[in-house]
């Protein structure tokens, strides 16, 4: 997660925060806002193992809900509060972890800078520019931290490649492939609380465009060391309106870097889950598979090689949590990294500039940030 960081990180100076926010050994102590978000389940499956972090309140206006998941998860000493106010005035975490809708994402995080406390939200951090600046503000003007959280992150093939694109084994990066999806979100049973606004472009910003798409931005943002594209050119397709009846399930994004450019291809439309990078540079191309496996070829080489595990990432990279709890702790700096918000300021930048360019028919320009 750390790969690549120190250009962006001169870049993005003013974001800096305290080093340290958490006593060093002790566990985080964090509170889910919003249940509606279905990535919270992975979360609440881990934390009974995890020894960073300590569930400390849950947040839900939704009683039904709530009372779901605190029996489902057996979170019966956990409090629940439906106001994120309250709850931070009432016992101050050290960290939210936002699982609601994106378009909530600005608000959680406003809430919660306001009281010192620092936060981490699914990916994409949010659905507009606006929103974007609007939480880099809050941010900065409270000092605290505030994450986007992807299950790319943690993945030791992905790990791997920007390794090798660092060291420059595989020479220039001239062109950069993201494979990003599913069958789609009810095809694959996404739950009736989730389903809803997952669908619906004002609060998830878009359709399989923002929900995939928003991978292969974070990492090629990672890649141009913080550097927002020149250019995107998209195009967007609804290829089963009787169930995506309002916004596209497959999209194509291209990014024009100099000397560069990437196709991001993110769809609810795949035959199966897939989360796939093909990097090709003037010394060589490494393709990521799933998770652990890369493939590569280099100059000299007669073919590409089978493919093989990655190099294990440490093991505060290795998962979300872990990875939050040295932030806080202060034995991880955030800048530029696949999950800092310097790079997930540019990822909203790059996703905006994709809706645009859908919507107009044409390549546009992408519009810089304003201070």
């Amino acid at each position: 997660m750390k790969l690549l960081a120190c250009c962006a990180a001169l870049a993005f100076s003013c974001l800096a925060v305290p080093a340290q926010t958490v006593p060093a050994g002790t566990p985080i102590r964090v509170a889910i806002v919003g249940l509606t978000h279905g990535h919270v389940k992975g979360f609440l499956h881990s934390l009974p193992q995890s020894t960073s972090a300590k569930l400390v309140a849950i947040v839900e206006p939704n009683e039904a809900l709530a009372r779901q998941y605190a029996t489902q998860y057996h979170l019966d000493a956990v409090p629940i509060f439906a106001d994120e106010d309250a709850m931070l005035s009432k016992l101050h975490p050290d960290a939210v972890l936002g699982y609601g809708t994106i378009a909530e994402h600005r608000k959680v995080i406003e809430v919660a800078a306001k009281h010192g406390v620092s936060s981490m939200v699914e990916k994409p951090l949010t659905t507009t520019v606006a929103d974007a600046v609007a939480i880099r503000n809050a941010a900065r003007d409270h000092h605290v931290q505030q994450l986007v959280n992807y299950e790319t992150t943690t993945y030791n093939s992905n790990a791997e490649a920007l390794n090798e694109i660092q060291s420059a084994k595989l020479g220039t990066v001239r062109k950069v492939l993201v494979r990003d999806g599913h069958e789609g979100p009810k095809e694959i049973g996404v739950g009736p609380e989730w389903l809803p606004w997952l669908t619906d472009p004002a609060q998830n910003g878009a359709g399989a465009l923002f929900d995939f798409g928003c991978y292969g931005a974070d990492l090629m943002t990672v890649i141009e060391h913080g550097k927002a594209p020149d250019t995107v050119t998209a195009f967007a397709q609804t290829h089963k309106p009787d169930i995506y009846t309002r916004t596209e399930d497959d999209a194509t994004v291209i990014l024009g870097y100099p000397g560069a450019q990437a196709i991001l291809m993110p769809s609810w439309d795949w035959s199966f889950a897939v989360k796939n990078m093909e990097v090709y540079g003037t010394g060589g191309e490494l393709f990521t598979v799933a998770g652990k496996d890369i493939v590569t070829r280099y100059k000299g080489d007669k073919a590409e090689s089978a493919a093989h595990p990655a190099p294990a990432l440490p093991q505060n990279e290795s998962n979300s949590l872990d990875y939050l709890a040295a932030v806080l702790h202060g034995n991880i700096r955030p800048a530029g990294d696949l999950s800092s918000l310097e790079t997930n300021l540019v990822v909203v930048q790059i996703l905006d500039a994709a809706r645009d360019s859908i919507k107009l028919g044409k390549t546009v320009q992408v519009k810089a940030l304003p201070n």
